[in-house]
């Protein structure tokens, strides 16, 4: 299965935000990662639904909407209308409204003509989400607490990986977009493909290094 790069623009220079997506489309990324955090959700704060309309005339690669927030559907109308390919939202923070708020989360994002997925935690199981498999375009399992960059890469990740990929054969979804978030570089991305991941985000290592093609050749494994 082909491997998709997600650079996370939150590494980026947001001073130069729009050099940086377009080193990632030069650069042969395949998706660009914009992690929205609210300050209550995650302690930081990023950006919002405007810095996606600004970047969005700025290139053709698809747009994936990580909301690390508080009450997502309040927030899809302005993400969907700023352009958003995708968007994605943490199981966590649904739980706590409803138990059927994830649901009608993705069915809102979907209403938009947006591809929709579900998000869960390091101390999560990945099980959680199974119920919304059917309507999710991917699901995202974070190899670190989400909130700030540069953490270690957690290795539990790797089986909720390989349970994700099999439930998703299960429902005759075998190439379901999975992707993983946190602590990925060359060595860590090896072991998520291996595991049945096909889309990686990274931010550091990639906007961190000298070379930004080379990198992002690395951590596909080219």
């Amino acid at each position: 299965m082909y491997t998709k790069i997600a650079p996370s623009i939150l590494s980026a220079d947001f001073s130069r935000m729009g050099e940086a997506v377009k080193l990632c489309e030069e650069g042969g990324a395949d998706l660009i990662h914009c992690d929205v955090m609210d300050g209550t959700f995650v302690e930081p704060i990023t950006f919002g639904g405007q810095m996606v309309k600004n970047i969005r005339p700025l290139t053709r690669l698809p747009l994936d909407v990580h909301l690390m927030i508080e009450h997502p559907k309040t927030q899809i109308k302005f993400f969907a209308e700023a352009g958003a390919d995708i968007i994605t939202v943490h199981y966590e923070a649904c739980a706590k409204i409803s138990q059927t708020y994830l649901e009608e989360t993705l069915k809102l994002i979907k209403s938009y003509g947006v591809k929709c997925g579900a998000v869960v935690n390091p101390d999560v199981p990945v099980e959680k989400i199974f119920p919304v498999f059917t309507l999710c375009d991917m699901v995202l399992i974070m190899s670190v607490f989400p909130g700030y960059g540069g953490q270690k890469f957690i290795q539990g990740a790797l089986d909720k990986i390989k349970s994700a990929r099999a439930y998703a054969v299960t429902i005759g979804k075998p190439d379901m977009d999975i992707e993983v978030d946190g602590g990925v570089n060359a060595a860590t991305a090896k072991l998520c493909r291996e595991a049945g991941a096909n889309v990686l985000v990274a931010g550091s290592a990639i906007f961190g290094a000298p070379d930004f093609a080379a990198a992002v050749r690395e951590v596909r494994g080219q």
